[in-house]
């Protein structure tokens, strides 16, 4: 399968999902956007493809609401990057959104589960 055939059928993500997940990326350290972009694709089995126009977005919007915040730093190969990372307000928005999704898939894998 071409590269432009995954894209084609890699999931959707549903509005407000990304977040979320950038909020999961940046848990256990911080992160600059490419680094964040890789952990999604790598830790989804690359099946959600985050591009650039999605992802600046949702980083500002998440600075904003102070779940997390920025700072230059040099990235591993020398070059200047902006890395995030979570603040206290991000780690329990973290827990509650977790929570909150895992309720969420329970309740589709019920209905989406075969009658028996």
């Amino acid at each position: 399968m071409s590269t432009v055939d995954k894209q084609r059928e890699s999931l959707e993500l549903l509005q407000g999902t990304l977040e979320v997940l950038i909020l999961r990326s940046l848990q256990a350290a911080s992160n600059h956007a490419y680094g964040i972009s890789q952990f999604l694709e790598h830790q989804s089995e690359y099946e959600f493809l985050v591009d650039n126009g999605s992802l600046y977005p949702a980083l500002q919007r998440l600075l904003q609401r102070r779940w997390i915040t920025s700072q230059w730093k040099k990235s591993p190969n020398g070059r200047r990057a902006k890395y995030y990372r979570l603040t206290p307000l991000g780690r329990t928005q973290l827990v509650a959104a977790k929570s909150k999704w895992l309720r969420f898939v329970d309740a589709m894998s019920r209905i989406l589960a075969p009658e028996g």
